[in-house]
């Protein structure tokens, strides 16, 4: 039996925190922020395009003395189908703008509409990482699934950093956080002293950061420039996407970064033991299971992020490319 959703709560006067929840997701759920106005409800992010989703979101509002109807506006901090798949039924049931950052927005028509040719693209990475032909094609198509959990949408709204989205009565500020996608935002709530981070920071988890067709050159450097982005903020308490909120945005934001330091080590240490391309590192770095147990979209997941890590580490100039088909991957002298 399901563990229950955490409740509805009033985080402060005026923002409510509602759980959305994620079919078949080790997550549950989402954290939907909703703000109250005298125009309406403005929510960050939405959950995924499920009945069970909807309904929770509409219970949740009804909390919150609301109804989708009210909503006037979705902020949604990024492109993956748990905060963006919902945007588009909110919209239609209410009219409410739906915003996103250009770098995410700029990525819907090859993910969403017409995906063929980004599979062809994932498929070359992966074969250039050394996936075995015998998992190819079912790494490939491992994120196909998920797209019937999206509810198609354009934004209406583009939020560039540092812009304050029409929320009357407040003064959010976008903050742009690239990393774990490249136009993922943040919100910066001053009269709580509130830090909304979406899966950028959360309390006790990483955010997948993997290098991909639709990741940028660096990802990992982006993200790793994001986090110092959030050190000057005073906050008070931290309200992601998922887990829970907490307090302590700079101690974690130095364990994120601690965190990702490990892992260079961990990779390079694999590197210089002869496990030198992109698959082999994935199978000798740490995750939460064995690697013999890590399968489909969760593999190719895995893959990314060692990706992303050997990435980072060649812009540092500490690793290099040896090319072929499989690359491998050496460790420069002086490292």
């Amino acid at each position: 039996m399901a563990a229950p959703l955490p409740p509805v709560e009033r985080v402060r006067p005026g923002v409510w925190s509602i759980p959305v929840p994620i079919p078949m997701n080790p997550l549950r759920y989402v954290l939907v922020y909703a703000f109250e106005t005298d125009r309406g409800m403005y929510i960050v992010d939405a959950g995924w395009n499920t009945d069970d989703a909807f309904e929770t979101l509409a219970a949740g509002l009804a909390t919150a003395g609301a109804s989708v109807a009210d909503v006037r506006g979705v902020m949604v901090t990024h492109i993956h189908p748990d905060h963006y798949g919902l945007a588009g039924r909110v919209r239609e049931t209410s009219g409410a703008w739906v915003a996103l950052h250009p770098a995410d927005a700029a990525l819907i028509p090859d993910r969403y509409e017409e995906p063929e040719r980004l599979l062809e693209r994932v498929a070359a990475i992966l074969r250039a990482q050394g996936a075995p032909p015998e998992e190819l094609e079912g790494l490939t198509y491992a994120s196909m699934p998920v797209r019937k959990w999206v509810s198609l949408v354009k934004p209406d709204v583009m939020l560039e950093d540092g812009d304050k989205p029409e929320v009357p009565g407040w003064d959010l500020q976008a903050i742009w956080t690239p990393g774990h996608s490249p136009g993922h935002l943040c919100f910066w709530e001053p009269r709580n002293r509130l830090m909304l981070t979406g899966d950028h920071v959360l309390p006790r988890i990483t955010p997948n950061i993997g290098l991909h067709p639709q990741s940028g050159d660096d990802p990992l450097g982006s993200f790793l420039t994001s986090l110092d982005k959030l050190t000057p903020y005073d906050s008070d308490e931290v309200l992601p996407a998922h887990e829970h909120r907490f307090v302590g945005l700079q101690a974690r934001l130095a364990e994120l970064a601690e965190h990702h330091e490990h892992r260079f080590e961990e990779i390079l240490a694999a590197i210089r033991a002869g496990h030198d391309t992109g698959w082999e590192v994935a199978g000798h770095m740490k995750w939460s299971r064995s690697w013999d147990r890590i399968e489909g979209f969760m593999r190719r997941m895995a893959v990314s992020e060692a990706m992303a890590h050997i990435r980072a580490l060649e812009r540092r100039g500490i690793l290099r490319a040896i090319p072929g088909e499989p690359v491998h991957y050496e460790v420069v002298d002086s490292a």
